[in-house]
């Protein structure tokens, strides 16, 4: 994977976190343990990755209508 700029490294181990989780809920996580990450499928990581997109989706429209649909989103 490419060298970025983090815009939030702390929020790096909470998706992590998730990830773990949504591999979890999708019984993909013995198969992780089993391979690695590197010898997953496309296709096995691609679900992973639309299902932590669902979830992020969710919580942020929670957060959304818990603001009155305001988002303050600090650039700093």
């Amino acid at each position: 994977m490419g060298k970025r700029k983090k815009l939030y490294p702390k929020a790096e181990d909470e998706l992590d976190s998730l990830k773990q989780e949504v591999a979890e809920e999708l019984h993909l996580d013995d198969d992780i343990e089993k391979r690695g990450w590197e010898n997953m499928t496309t296709r096995e990581v691609g679900k992973i990755g639309g299902n932590m997109v669902k979830k992020m989706i969710r919580f942020a429209e929670k957060e959304m209508d818990e603001r009155d649909g305001k988002i303050d989103v600090d650039e700093g």
